[in-house]
């Protein structure tokens, strides 16, 4: 799975692996019980609208549509910023990972993971030692995805999948030794 994710961020042209390189790599396998979960709940014919949400955040400058409407009860209307943005500097300008025009320098060797992926796997391993399991698999990864506060877990939500409906789904029933806490 990492290295799917790894690949992602290389064809995104991304320098760093985040959570969403991470759910697309989820996306990508097969025989897991995150594939399971995703055929179940329709996510897997719905891929191109993920992938579509997934690219308007990144749009939004990785801005949730949760930050958006919190900006724009204060009067500020991200989408024309963007629009702006783009206007000036051309398509994607306000991404999360814009470098201001400045060449990137490519890491060769590997691509680091930000902090919130790391948050991720962290939280994927809580959730797979509170289950009692003895290895952090694609489900726990997945899990962890939905309880993490940002656009994953956002963009997974809209699309019926949280943290509770995905552990229904993967394991029958809810686990209490696992609550959904955001860290």
């Amino acid at each position: 799975m990492v290295t799917g994710a790894v690949g992602h961020a290389e064809r995104l042209d991304a320098d760093t692996v985040t959570d969403e390189h991470m759910l697309l790599a989820l996306l990508d396998r097969e025989g897991t019980r995150a594939s399971f979960a995703f055929a179940s709940l329709g996510i897997r014919d719905r891929r191109t609208s993920v992938e579509h949400a997934l690219a308007d955040a990144r749009r939004r400058g990785g801005l949730s549509k949760a930050d958006t409407e919190a900006l724009a009860g204060i009067g500020i209307d991200v989408g024309r910023i963007v629009s702006k943005a783009e206007e000036t500097h051309g398509e994607g300008a306000p991404r999360a990972d814009a470098t201001d025009g400045k060449p990137r320098r490519r890491r060769l060797a590997r691509r680091g993971f930000t902090p919130g992926a790391k948050g991720t796997l962290e939280k994927s391993l809580r959730i797979a030692v509170g289950r009692g399991d003895r290895h952090i698999g694609d489900e726990h990864i997945l899990l962890a995805l939905t309880a993490r506060p940002g656009v994953v877990a956002e963009v997974l939500a809209d699309h019926g999948a949280t943290y509770g409906t995905l552990e229904r789904t993967m394991f029958g029933v809810a686990s209490p030794s696992a609550p959904p806490a955001t860290g």
